[in-house]
């Protein structure tokens, strides 16, 4: 019997009434083996009520009441860490290692919500004029919502939710149909920590459900995760429609290698950060710039570590990398491949034409790297989300460095080098959001925020850390004044207010 994922309002879960569901596969076999439904308009609605509802005591709810139901929270999900491991192999295709790691990276946020009083402690000014003390506080918007995408159906709602609902807002997720099973999970560990209902609601579907959500006027907020042109269209949108929006879309990340770096620890990182989790992760590294004449060593190494990787299910504990998503998403990403040579590059691994056996209809694609790939080619100017690799030239450090700033992402970018010097020279000159100095991929940890430049984010905020707590609360600023006992009455004064 085909598994069918329902949606999660008020507290408990709500089957599809819209009679339209999409199909879930299990990418290492092809096999359709969920349903999930698909939200209508009045559905979407029936979760932002919830929502509304329940914003009317949570907002007012203690701090200590919050934080101590994500504490709870957090124990139930280290507890159940390998199960939701499992529903995302089981639906993204990655491996249980990386699913782990997924649900680890999430555990951070989870973290810093349960301290976020330290957060939204506010600040004091006193005597600022004769007995006026100013105070400045934050407070919660009400519902917001959040859209976010298959590649990592656990974690980056996780980026998400936690700082909102321990601000005191509630939430309404919109996770990827692709792969939904893990945000109804995540729903029933919440309610079983004792979150009241509809503080956390979850709805599945297409277009007609995030077009709701954009224009819903109950809705304060939106964080979005995903392409570049989607992010783009979801900023427009909802602010146009008077929401705070933080919307973060797609990538090129760049590494430079400069010729003093440690060319095998340089090939090790490129083959991690490239093919890890078969490359669908916006912080992967897709281009790797090599300086000077380093490159064809480089590549060589590169191309030897990357022979070696074990493709194969990602419930298998010999796999290294699965398979991708979707066949659709397959053959787009075989399509940069089939099509490098003819644009100038050198195809130096081609995976296109990879099978596993015994899953022969899996989603499956090799590992691909492409040497002295022109900046024209589509494969460098597009964000291929799969297993390819692309290798560019450069003579100097100012080349490469000018190379990268020309490109119109500007997420997270890395150099490898001994020099610290230019590594310092880097990291200021460069522009993108994130930067790993010898290190390939610079997610940030919990505490600090994550978020991309130029067509990486669109929005003020990034996400998590500071600016999650500042995207999810608004300011206020309280002048108090107490007269004292023996203070005469002050009368009429008509002038500016003095503070001297």
């Amino acid at each position: 019997m085909t598994k069918i994922v329902n949606h999660w309002i008020g507290g408990k879960t709500a089957e599809g009434a819209s009679g339209a569901y999409g199909p879930v596969t299990d990418p290492a076999t092809g096999a359709v083996t969920t349903k999930v439904a698909f939200a209508s308009v009045e559905e979407v609605d029936a979760a932002v009520a919830a929502a509304k509802d329940a914003f009317a005591t949570w907002g007012q709810s203690s701090l200590a009441q919050r934080t101590t139901i994500l504490f709870r929270f957090r124990a139930l999900l280290d507890a159940h860490r390998d199960e939701i491991a499992e529903l995302i192999t089981a639906e993204h295709g990655k491996v249980h290692s990386d699913a782990l790691g997924e649900v680890a990276r999430g555990l951070e946020i989870v973290d810093l919500a349960c301290g976020i009083n330290v957060q939204l402690k506010g600040e004091l000014s006193t005597q600022v004029a004769s007995r006026v003390d100013v105070a400045s506080i934050r407070q919660p918007l009400g519902v917001v919502a959040g859209i976010t995408p298959f590649n990592f159906p656990a974690m980056v709602p996780m980026w998400m939710f936690p700082i909102a609902i321990a601000t005191g807002n509630t939430f309404v997720l919109k996770p990827s149909e692709k792969d939904p099973s893990a945000a109804i999970r995540i729903a029933e560990l919440l309610a079983e920590a004792g979150l009241p209902d509809g503080v956390f609601n979850v709805v599945h579907g297409d277009k007609v459900a995030v077009d709701r959500l954009l224009e819903h006027p109950d809705v304060k907020a939106v964080s979005f995760v995903g392409s570049t042109p989607i992010a783009r269209y979801i900023h427009t949108t909802a602010s146009a429609n008077g929401k705070r929006v933080q919307a973060l879309g797609g990538a090129k990340n760049h590494m430079l290698v400069l010729p003093d770096a440690d060319l095998d620890a340089a090939a090790d990182a490129a083959v991690s950060a490239a093919y890890g989790s078969a490359g669908e992760r916006c912080m992967a590294i897709s281009a790797v710039v090599a300086v000077g004449g380093i490159g064809d060593t480089l590549v060589d190494k590169i191309r030897e570590r990357a022979e070696k990787i074990k493709i194969g299910p990602g419930d298998d504990p010999a796999s290294e990398m699965g398979p991708l998503i979707t066949k659709a998403h397959r053959d787009k990403v075989a399509s940069y491949v089939e099509g490098a040579a003819a644009e100038g590059a050198e195809v130096v691994l081609d995976g296109t034409g990879y099978t596993v056996d015994g899953y022969e209809d899996g989603h499956w694609i090799g590992i691909s790297l492409l040497d002295k790939v022109p900046t024209s080619a589509k494969a460098y100017q597009d964000e291929i989300f799969g297993p390819v690799l692309c290798v560019l030239r450069a003579e100097t450090y100012e080349e490469g460095v000018a190379l990268i700033n020309a490109s119109p992402f500007g997420n997270g970018t890395a150099i490898f080098t001994r020099d610290g010097g230019a590594a310092r020279r880097f990291q200021m000159e460069i522009e993108a959001g994130m930067v790993g100095v010898n290190v390939p991929i610079p997610v940030p940890v919990g505490y600090h925020s994550f978020g991309g430049w130029k067509d990486s984010l669109f929005g003020d905020h990034h996400i998590y850390g500071n600016d999650g707590t500042h995207f999810y609360t608004r300011g206020k600023v309280v002048t108090t004044r107490w007269p004292d006992p023996a203070d005469a009455p002050a009368g009429v004064d008509l002038g500016f207010p003095r503070n001297h």
